[in-house]
């Protein structure tokens, strides 16, 4: 993720070349508003971004790491009146299903 862990002089990591495929995946609006304004912020695409924080999150750790960013996301969830939390995983359900 930009900026998480990066350090100063580091030297960058041979990229690597990978397949990707569309998906069809669907979100809470509020949720992929949140993550298309951080892409934004950090000028990744949308896929990147999610890609990092998966990748991240399959290792345990936090792609957010500096309270910088966390702040940033903060501010995105207030503009796009995100109130969703991690407790809420898998706890969402479809307006026209309830």
């Amino acid at each position: 993720m930009t900026g998480s862990n990066d350090k100063a002089g580091a030297k960058a990591a041979p990229l690597k070349k990978v397949e990707r495929i569309q998906t069809g995946v669907r979100m809470e609006k509020s949720l992929v508003k949140v993550l298309k304004g951080f892409a934004e912020y950090a000028d990744l695409s949308l896929g990147d971004l999610l890609e990092g924080i998966v990748l991240h999150a399959f290792e345990g750790k936090s792609p957010f790491v500096r309270a910088e960013l966390r702040e940033v996301i903060e501010k995105l969830k207030d503009v796009y009146d995100c109130e969703l939390q991690a407790a809420d995983s898998h706890r969402l359900t479809e307006i026209d299903q309830v």
